[in-house]
């Protein structure tokens, strides 16, 4: 399935986008609290303080900053400065760490696969993985092939006479898996989500908004880009004076398609998320595209219609299959066939990607090592039965079931501010609790494996095997089309360190890696389990009714559940949180490049509503245990403990080129700012940490933010 609608903790599975630390570092009035090298010797005395020292380390904390001032500097500053970015990553912090172990333990299980995969059992996900595995490490032929892969692709464009040869070569790409031009998959329908509906969305750009194809300060990267064409091209023999005329009609080609592209803001709009149409209706936006023929190639009888999500970008590529150029449709098609496929080919090919989109977009100075770039393919390829092993391996059932009781208790708390809020009606509070009571939590793994039973890894092939499991998951993708909505299945693999919130399934979902420290200890304090674990479940329940999320009900339909003036105070509550994120200028070289908050604003009312929710859930819990809500563990308090842990998984350095791509792409506000954004709006921060009116970490009166 799709998962386009998912609302995980990060954008993407192994990295944080977030920035390094950017507030003053000032002493102010109000004190931080001791330092490990000064707590008393005697407050480690209960049971909970005889846990390892290792929960936490305080000697990480930084004095000489005030916490008051600047949390996220206290926590974190010393950690940062001691911990430099590794020069095969644009950035470095906890979630980077623990994806790192997570990648330690996927290389020992592709590892024994490829030696043991000819032993295997034949058609075993043990034999595919390890085939597929050991046929990415083989560098050595991957290079004597060169390009051959995709030379009979390449003829196929050479080919191309008419528009209606693109179109057919469209159709037909994406029936083998290779998606062109646009996106299509199956998701919920908003309107009835228990069924599963066909969705088309707009893609087909290389650089990562339509901003970038017009800004002026962006011309550098299209130069760049336009570069990086070119020797895409060079190295499938073009030569260099056509190679450059070609990048030109690629690079002029996007432009069109980007000035038809909607913005990501404006693709948090649900309007602009789903246009149901007939199929009738849809060839009246593209008239010289024949969607009863696309959906004929792809094995599809589409009744009713289904969702052209952006029509605009649609009549523009529509427009240009009937205007641009045969000789440009070839140039573009061409390109992107080389990208496409670049991570599969020669090293030639890998470098030159990585050259454009790992250092100069990025700003990341060496490429991954080799087995890393491979076990991302096995991902991509074949993600939840890599888990399988992984989970075997790594996560017990003891594990799983402490996870499922803090989501109960963390759940409980979210009810029960729903159920005291003082701004909403006691309708649309009923309806808030019926969503809340159709909740469906998953933990680690899913309760049932998938089948790749009909794929066909061969030996030695790599590039083969991985178009056969791109054509596989598109199958398996597009065969949900026409049935029930599973809220069972997953969308994301228990090996991922992240979390998400589904919105049309109503599912709050938590793989297997994400389980461990500094999120969860099975031996950890209550404290640093809800300022980790517990306010990641917050995060992910709270997205349920967040700006997005609050437009759906509890079955996962598109529906006003809201009063008229309830849905105006969750406005203007929602939107002092927009101020609150697009006040934040993180960059220090740019400070008039900003947050935007509209943007971010879904993930920071999840990080507000979580953080809460999950810090009445860790009082609930002291209550049972009041000996241990007493304690102090290395000189600070259970409430101290669990704010510096939410700032403890949130640190992190990142390269300035990635941190600036993240302002312009990613729903999510940069890490130092998560650290301290929800904090800010909480008075159990200010009284855990003695903070006053006036402290940056104070928020009160009419700039506090108080949502659910």
């Amino acid at each position: 399935m799709t998962y386009k609608h998912l609302k995980p903790l990060l954008l993407a599975a192994s990295v944080t986008f977030a920035l390094a630390a950017c507030g003053k570092q000032e002493q102010a009035a109000a004190p931080a609290p001791a330092p490990a090298a000064t707590a008393p010797a005697a407050a480690a005395t209960t049971a909970s303080a005889a846990k390892p020292a290792s929960v936490f380390d305080a000697s990480e904390l930084d004095s000489s900053i005030n916490a008051c001032q600047d949390f996220n500097g206290f926590v974190n500053a010393k950690w940062i400065a001691a911990n430099p970015i590794p020069n095969d990553r644009t950035s470095w912090g906890a979630f980077n760490a623990l994806a790192e172990k997570s990648l330690a333990t996927q290389h020992d299980i592709a590892d024994e696969a490829a030696k043991n995969a000819a032993q295997a059992k034949a058609g075993s996900i043990e034999q595919k993985i390890g085939y597929l595995y050991q046929a990415g490490m083989d560098e050595d032929a991957r290079n004597k092939l060169g390009f051959d892969p995709i030379k009979p692709k390449l003829a196929q464009i050479d080919g191309l006479k008419t528009p209606a040869d693109i179109s057919k070569f469209i159709d037909d790409r994406f029936a083998e898996g290779d998606q062109q031009v646009f996106q299509f998959g199956s998701g919920a329908d908003f309107k009835d989500a228990k069924l599963q509906i066909a969705f088309a969305n707009q893609s087909g750009l290389g650089l990562p908004t339509a901003d970038y194809y017009t800004d002026p300060k962006h011309a550098d990267l299209r130069d760049a880009y336009k570069a990086y064409i070119a020797k895409s091209l060079t190295l499938t023999g073009v030569s260099d004076a056509d190679a450059k005329k070609q990048a030109d009609e690629v690079l002029a080609f996007e432009t069109q398609l980007a000035k038809a592209s909607l913005t990501p803001t404006e693709l948090r709009d649900l309007k602009n998320e789903y246009n149901f149409v007939s199929v009738a209706q849809a060839d009246k936006v593209t008239p010289h595209f024949n969607w009863q023929d696309f959906f004929k190639a792809q094995g599809l009888t589409i009744d009713k219609g289904f969702s052209l999500s952006q029509p605009k970008f649609f009549a523009e590529f529509d427009k240009l299959l009937a205007t641009a150029p045969v000789a440009q449709w070839q140039a573009y098609l061409r390109f992107h066939a080389i990208d496409d496929a670049s991570s599969d080919l020669s090293t030639a090919f890998q470098d030159n990607r990585f050259d454009f989109y790992g250092k100069t977009l990025s700003g990341q100075p060496e490429q991954k090592a080799l087995w890393k770039r491979v076990l991302g393919t096995v991902n991509q390829s074949m993600g939840e039965a890599l888990g399988q092993l992984y989970v075997a391996k790594e996560f017990t059932p003891e594990a799983k079931q402490h996870a499922q009781d803090l989501v109960t208790n963390v759940r409980e708390a979210l009810k029960n501010r729903i159920e005291h809020l003082d701004w909403m009606s006691d309708d649309t509070k009923q309806k808030a609790i019926d969503k809340w009571n159709k909740f469906l939590p998953k933990i680690g793994y899913p309760d049932h494996w998938r089948s790749w039973d009909g794929l066909d890894v061969k030996q030695g092939d790599f590039y083969g095997d991985v178009m056969a499991a791109a054509k596989f998951n598109y199958q398996y993708d597009i065969g949900h089309i026409g049935k029930p909505t599973d809220r069972t299945e997953w969308g994301m693999t228990p090996q991922t360190v992240n979390a998400y919130y589904d919105p049309s399934t109503n599912t709050i979902n938590f793989p297997a890696a994400i389980l461990q420290p500094p999120f969860f200890y099975a031996d950890g304090d209550d404290a640093i389990n809800y300022g980790g674990i517990g306010a990641v479940i917050g995060h992910e329940s709270s997205h349920g009714f967040d700006d997005q999320g609050a437009q759906y009900d509890g079955d996962g339909n598109e529906s006003d559940w809201w009063t008229s003036k309830d849905k105006s105070q969750f406005k203007d509550r929602t939107g002092k949180l927009v101020d609150q994120f697009n006040g934040y200028a993180p960059l220090k070289d740019k400070p008039d490049l900003h947050v935007n908050g509209q943007l971010t604003l879904g993930e920071n009312i999840a990080d507000l509503g979580g953080l809460n929710v999950a810090y009445d859930a860790l009082q609930e819990a002291l209550k049972k245990n009041p000996t241990e809500a007493q304690a102090k563990i290395d000189g600070y308090t259970q409430d101290q403990r669990f704010f510096l842990n939410w700032a403890r998984v949130w640190r992190q350095n990142i390269r300035e080129k990635q941190a600036e791509l993240y302002l312009n792409v990613d729903p999510h506000a940069p890490a130092s700012l998560r650290a301290i954004g929800a904090p800010s709006n909480m008075a159990a921060f200010a009284q855990a940490f003695q903070c006053k009116a006036g402290d940056s970490m104070v928020r009160d009166g009419d700039k506090q933010v108080k949502i659910w």
